[in-house]
């Protein structure tokens, strides 16, 4: 048997060898880490055409693109994404506009590209799409000066798939009002404002949906479909004589049918989209002639795979009346279908392994000059921590380009290093690095695995790779305490023996349902029983008068008697305090009203350089509160300001904005939060936003060991830091500020008692602000009643989606839906499960609906540094799906 010749290394990874035919196919392996990534963008960069690469996965895609960004940055080549529909195979859900604006955007765009990198998943590879035809029909311009009479405009765009709304605020909508036009083309990020001039487009302007205002003007724009399916009368007639052809029986029997029927759109009708069509298409219709293909070795089983999960649930749902199903070969390509279009093409398989061997179809193999990174991560109870590293540095000759994820990160990761004696110069990417000609550099990007080049010897060493495995040193367990709230919302919340407080009778123990004859009707009652073994039957309905006893251990519990004045006693000496705490709260509010406190200077230019830096766009409602603080802040009465707003909505860019302006006002800050887990995240947040100014951020917390708190307190006291971000430890007589002048709490309802009363203390002193999702009967009171200020964030930013919520019994099926359809777009999963105890049991439960899903559970009781470290590997996407109890409530991303 002949000898297969060995592999061709590639002579410089930055111009690889190339297919040189249509049908002509390449092995390219030895790639480890990110150097898949390098030689997909290296093959863009030398090709001279359309690079066409096929992840397996949404989630794939999702790392793949970032990537590629980084290694392209500053070539000029565009990379473009036909993104999945991110919806289950036969699905009652529609896709978001926005992902058919961006398919139809590429799709449209593919018929002029000449250059470029297209990323798919298998799934859409495998889609049959609209015509090329349709795309191309129903694509037009508008142009100043054009003459569009206003209906001939507002049935074109009806024809076109758009919704005639009242105010334009998504893709695929339009609104009449007078002359003007409103729409929002799908492929655009912006909506658009058309004034006619009798029948002339004098102006087109892009306009802001929140708050309807126009910016810039433009001299045209071009308007795809709304939808990849057409709804005018020929397409409905098509689907109907289409539909009855498929499907026996009576079509009026069906959803789909009546509604298209009317012209009305149904969730999950992309799915009968082929029906109005005489034809259909596939990606490959819409490639440009010069093409080539780069797959990896594991694209096949990836399709092979969501084909048997679309064969699955055809099986599953093909006799429903309501929504008869087109056959999976109506839909997607076969196995055998894809294989032979991509083998038609000229391409390139890319392998993680060392290639040996050429296989059977291929011209030729090759390696990738690349190696496996070393271990390097940073041992902490190591006497030498960085011995790895600065061996690594020392014997592999390689020029090191250290990553990090932001520039909050980029600033940590230096100072990191700088202790451990390796000084990298900033840099702006990678090509600014392989330009250069540094030893040791660093820069920011979102990839987590580096890479070793050995010709040219250039190395990539992440942030993960030195960071994210570092070892933990062990803690002793300590006691664990369950915060408890004080309405009792369920009746699974109680066991029998546990002491409860009646609103009218005081604290008994409760001991189960039980149903009674009252009247000739069975009702449910709860039963308390008191001292002396009285009983008191309470009706379910009433169970809003039973409230969680939280006063000593429930063993020792004070059981009142019936009908004795022992609870009204009580009662009483309630009262009295709460007339005390008044008087106080009315000291306080005098004590500020008469206090002359500190005036912040009013905003400058390096505060406005530093709200222009905000990614997002303000809403109106948060501008509101931006202004209401600073307001307070630059006049002489401390502020006590309450900032209300919905996780997401932005109360945190207020929080900054206010320690801005105090820091650049001479005054330090403390930001104050409930969690140990909640102040590494805020750490990590000011840390990104203020990495380009000269302000150091920094934490207290359990996480820190005792050495670095002293430094830390004494660099507090010394005023060299500005912003402080703890728990309660901030509130303890050893911390010493040297010139505090901004206390920040978040959600102040997850603080104790001892700590409020503390807080209570700061308010006449000093500027305060609190952010809460959720304030207490308290708080709110207080702000309506004018003691504490109230700003209210109630408008959600821009282009977020709309929450869906089902209420449905505990049903394996409608689980697993729920989330593979998450999963299947890239998503990530929280499971809410509120009880410790059983939280392992409904982990396992999980893993047998979801074998190949990763699945871990987070709970206030574990050991914070156990609870860190599974939060932090949620948020990198180490695992899918986080079964948790209401820990995740307190703001965490």
């Amino acid at each position: 048997m002949p000898q297969s010749p060995a592999a061709d290394n590639f002579a410089d990874p930055r111009t690889p060898p190339l297919p040189a035919a249509r049908g002509e196919r390449l092995q390219w392996g030895q790639l480890h880490g990110s150097s898949g990534a390098f030689c997909i963008a290296s093959a863009a960069q030398a090709c001279d055409g359309v690079l066409l690469v096929v992840a397996d996965d949404v989630q794939a895609t999702n790392q793949l693109l970032p990537a590629l960004e980084f290694f392209l940055s500053g070539s000029g080549i565009p990379i473009l994404s036909l993104p999945d529909w991110e919806t289950l195979p036969y699905d009652i859900f529609s896709p978001l506009p926005e992902l058919v604006s961006e398919r139809l955007k590429t799709l449209h765009r593919l018929a002029t590209l000449r250059k470029g990198v297209l990323v798919v998943p298998t799934s859409t590879l495998l889609q049959r799409l609209l015509p090329r035809r349709y795309l191309d029909a129903h694509a037009f311009i508008l142009k100043t000066g054009d003459i569009c009479p206003l209906g001939q405009m507002r049935r074109r765009l009806e024809q076109a798939g758009y919704n005639c709304v009242s105010q334009v605020l998504a893709h695929g909508e339009f609104a009449v009002r007078g002359s003007l036009l409103d729409f929002f083309p799908m492929g655009q990020e912006q909506p658009y404002r058309v004034d006619l001039l009798d029948d002339e487009i004098d102006s087109i302007r892009t306009f802001d949906p929140d708050s309807q205002r126009t910016s810039s003007q433009v001299e045209g724009v071009e308007l795809l479909p709304a939808r990849e399916f057409p709804l005018d009368e020929g397409a409905v007639s098509l689907f109907r004589g289409a539909f009855r052809n498929l499907f026996e029986g009576d079509p009026q029997r069906s959803l789909i049918y009546r509604e298209v029927s009317e012209g009305r759109t149904v969730g999950g009708l992309e799915y009968y989209l082929p029906l109005f069509y005489e034809e259909t298409a596939t990606l490959f219709d819409y490639l440009p002639e010069r093409v080539l293909v780069a797959t990896f070795d594991s694209t096949l089983d990836a399709a092979a795979g969501f084909l048997a999960q679309v064969e699955s649930r055809f099986e599953q749902r093909r006799h429903d009346i309501e929504r008869p199903l087109l056959p999976p070969a109506q839909l997607y390509l076969g196995a055998q279908e894809l294989a032979a279009a991509i083998n038609s093409q000229a391409g390139i398989v890319l392998q993680w392994p060392e290639l040996e061997t050429r296989r059977k179809g291929f011209r030729g193999f090759h390696n990738f000059p690349s190696r496996k990174l070393p271990p390097l991560n940073l041992q902490a109870r190591a006497a030498e921590p960085a011995a790895q590293l600065h061996r690594f540095l020392a014997e592999s000759g390689a020029r090191v380009l250290f990553v990090a994820e932001s520039a909050g990160r980029r600033e940590f990761l230096l100072g990191t290093l700088r202790d451990l004696g390796i000084a990298p110069k900033s840099v702006a990417g990678w090509q600014a690095f392989v330009d250069g000609d540094d030893a040791v550099a660093l820069t920011t990007a979102p990839i987590e695995v580096g890479l070793w080049l050995t010709h040219p010897a250039i190395a990539i060493v992440t942030e993960a790779q030195l960071l994210g495995e570092r070892v933990r040193q062990a803690r002793s367990r300590r006691g664990r305490q369950r915060d408890t709230e004080l309405v009792v919302r369920n009746l699974t919340e109680l066991h029998i023996g546990a002491p409860v407080v009646h609103e009218d009778h005081g604290v008994g123990r409760y001991l189960g349902l039980q149903t009674l004859e009252i009247g000739g009707m069975q009702t449910e009652f709860l039963t308390l029983e008191y001292a002396r073994g009285d009983k008191l039957y309470v009706p379910v309905s009433s169970l809003h008068m039973i409230s969680r006893y939280t006063g000593a251990s429930p063993e020792h519990a004070p059981i009142h008697r019936l009908g004795g004045d022992q609870w009204e006693k009580i009662k009483r000496r309630a009262a009295e305090r709460v007339r005390d705490v008044a008087a106080e709260l009315l000291e306080i509010h005098a004590r500020r009203a008469a206090h002359i406190g500190f005036a912040f200077p009013p905003p400058e230019e390096d505060y406005r350089a530093f709200a222009a830096a905000f990614d997002f766009e303000e809403t109106p409602d948060q501008q509101r509160a931006i202004e209401a603080v600073i307001a307070d802040m630059t006049s002489p009465r401390p502020m006590d300001r309450v900032v209300c707003g919905d996780v997401g909505f932005g109360k945190t860019e207020v929080a900054m904005r206010a320690a801005f302006l105090a820091v650049q006002g001479g005054r330090q800050v403390a930001v104050l939060v409930p969690t140990t887990l909640l102040a590494q995240q805020h750490l990590q947040n000011f840390s990104d936003r203020f990495a380009d100014w000269p302000i150091k951020v920094d934490s207290l917390s359990r996480f820190s060991s005792a050495r670095e708190q002293k430094q830390t307190l004494q660099e507090l006291a010394e005023g060299r830091i500005d912003i402080l971000i703890g728990t309660h430890k901030l509130l303890q007589g050893s911390v010493n500020y040297r010139n505090l002048g901004l206390v920040i709490v978040d959600e102040e309802h997850r603080f104790g008692v001892r700590h409020k009363e503390q807080l209570k203390a700061l308010r006449a002193e000093v500027d305060l602000l609190t952010l809460t999702a959720t304030p207490i009967p308290r708080t709110l009171n207080m702000s309506m009643a004018g003691i504490r200020d109230l700003s209210i964030i109630a408008t959600p930013p821009v282009a977020r989606h709309p929450i869906k919520t089902f209420v449905n019994q505990w049903n394996d099926g409608l689980i697993v839906e729920a989330c593979q359809r998450e999963l299947k777009r890239g998503g990530q999963v929280y499971f809410l499960h509120n009880e410790v105890s059983t939280i392992e049991t409904t982990v396992g439960k999980l893993q047998k609906l979801l074998p190949d899903t990763r699945i871990q559970s987070a709970h206030g009781q574990m050991r914070e540094r156990e609870l860190e470290s599974i939060m932090r590997d949620f948020y990198h996407r180490r695992f899918s799906v986080l079964v948790a109890t209401t820990i995740i409530e307190s703001g965490i991303d």
